[in-house]
């Protein structure tokens, strides 16, 4: 059985996911600031989440699993946005992470001299605030308040049983 106040966290969940994405890619290709590697693994999360949530309203079947693995997806979101922060903070130092490129293909010698001449985003460096926060600020809290909305959920569901 389906619970209201479930369905309306899970909503709220879904529409702040897709605001998050959304905005995200607008800062990147409307504004023009270039993401880090880190701020690109951060969206992953939010993608997977909008699956998730979407899977549980169109099937309504294994809610209970589909919202562990929502705890899950952003607890690894909250992870990875403490460790961006503090790579931002200069707590911790970048790792290859940050500046990892995607060289899968074969390219030629003037991709590589192309590649390699383009300005890479520090992890360190933050190009984009809002409201005087970092983007990787934000996503600790939301992800944060992710997964304690997530945990509720999924107790409720234990106690349904």
């Amino acid at each position: 059985m389906f619970d209201f106040k479930n369905e309306f966290y899970l909503k709220i969940i879904l529409i702040i996911s897709f605001t998050a994405l959304i905005f995200a890619y607008f800062v990147e290709h409307i504004l023009g600031h270039q993401p880090c590697n880190l701020c690109i693994i951060e969206r992953i999360p939010y993608g997977i989440g909008i699956i998730l949530i979407s899977i549980i309203f169109f099937v309504k079947k294994n809610q209970k699993f589909l919202t562990l693995l929502l705890i899950l997806t952003f607890t690894f979101s909250f992870t990875i946005s403490i460790y961006h922060y503090g790579i931002e903070q200069g707590f911790f130092e970048e790792s290859t992470v940050c500046n990892a490129r995607d060289f899968t293909e074969n390219i030629t010698k003037e991709d590589l001299l192309k590649e390699l001449s383009k300005k890479t985003v520090s992890c360190k460096d933050v190009t984009f605030r809002f409201f005087g926060f970092s983007l990787t600020s934000i996503n600790v809290v939301l992800s944060l308040l992710f997964i304690i909305t997530l945990i509720k959920i999924f107790i409720k569901y234990e106690k349904n049983k």
